[in-house]
């Protein structure tokens, strides 16, 4: 045969090796996590291809897309003489009921699909999903997991408002309030003025003591006294002051902005 140089060829020729593949996978009950495809030059040269995916398939017909999407970072030089196909990472997948039945029953969004072309597009590092992890600080609340991943045994507590957009960290505001515990009436970020005309609060927030000194900058018995406050303008915002505001022991009762609300 002669050497192949065209996409639609390459294409091919992945759809037949992908069939192949998961074929086998069926008969050890595996799932491929990572395919490697080689391409042999004529000149003795070899290429790959690597596509990941972020739950265990035997979808040929998606993994041989995820490939297909590929070849574009393919010189074929002078034609390519040989194709490789490699389940170079594995992972157990039991047989399900919609593998034999895929061309009858239509589920739900497929969201691993989804992931995969994603995460193979723009790299694994790039995409990812945000979950909530226990801490007695908002700016520790939070962790990146694998897009795909298991489900969190930690939840977020629905009665206490977080702002959907978070600062990291902390920017410092110039705050007129009342102390002990009065609202801001105005502040001032980076140098526009934002009249008040609500609010709530304040949560206290206690430092986690049991964190090392000066971990993050995290005093042991700092105390966060929070706000929500909207403006003239109609934009909400989550402010703090550093201190309970009458000890100094407990912050310097200096303001700072922790994020908006949408």
């Amino acid at each position: 045969m002669e050497p192949l140089s065209t996409a639609e060829a390459f294409t091919q020729v992945m759809g037949d090796l992908t069939a192949e593949i998961v074929e086998h996978l069926g008969h050890i009950g595996q799932g491929a996590r990572r395919l490697d495809c080689y391409f042999h030059r004529v000149d003795g040269q070899i290429q790959a291809v690597r596509v990941g995916t972020a739950v265990p398939s035997r979808d040929g017909q998606h993994l041989a897309k995820l490939l297909s999407a590929r070849i574009e970072t393919v010189d074929p030089g002078l034609g390519i003489e040989a194709m490789t196909l490699v389940a170079s990472l594995i992972e157990p997948l039991r047989p399900s009921q919609g593998e034999s039945l895929q061309s009858l029953v239509q589920g739900g969004p497929d969201l691993a699909a989804l992931v995969d072309t994603l995460a193979n597009r723009f790299g694994q590092r790039s995409l990812y999903r945000l979950t909530p992890q226990a801490s007695a600080m908002p700016e520790r609340s939070v962790a990146m997991a694998p897009a795909a991943g298991a489900p969190h045994d930690v939840a977020w507590d629905d009665t206490l408002p977080r702002p959907c957009r978070m600062l990291h960290p902390p920017q410092p505001v110039d705050v007129m309030a009342m102390l002990p515990d009065h609202p801001p009436a105005m502040f001032v970020w980076r140098g526009k003025r934002f009249k008040v005309t609500q609010a709530d609060g304040p949560e206290r927030l206690h430092g986690e003591w049991w964190r090392e000194r000066g971990h993050e900058a995290q005093q042991p018995f700092a105390v966060r006294d929070y706000y929500q406050v909207e403006t003239e303008t109609g934009g909400r915002y989550w402010l703090f002051r550093m201190g309970d505001g009458t000890n100094p022991a407990t912050g310097p009762m200096r303001w700072f902005i922790h994020g908006a609300f949408a």
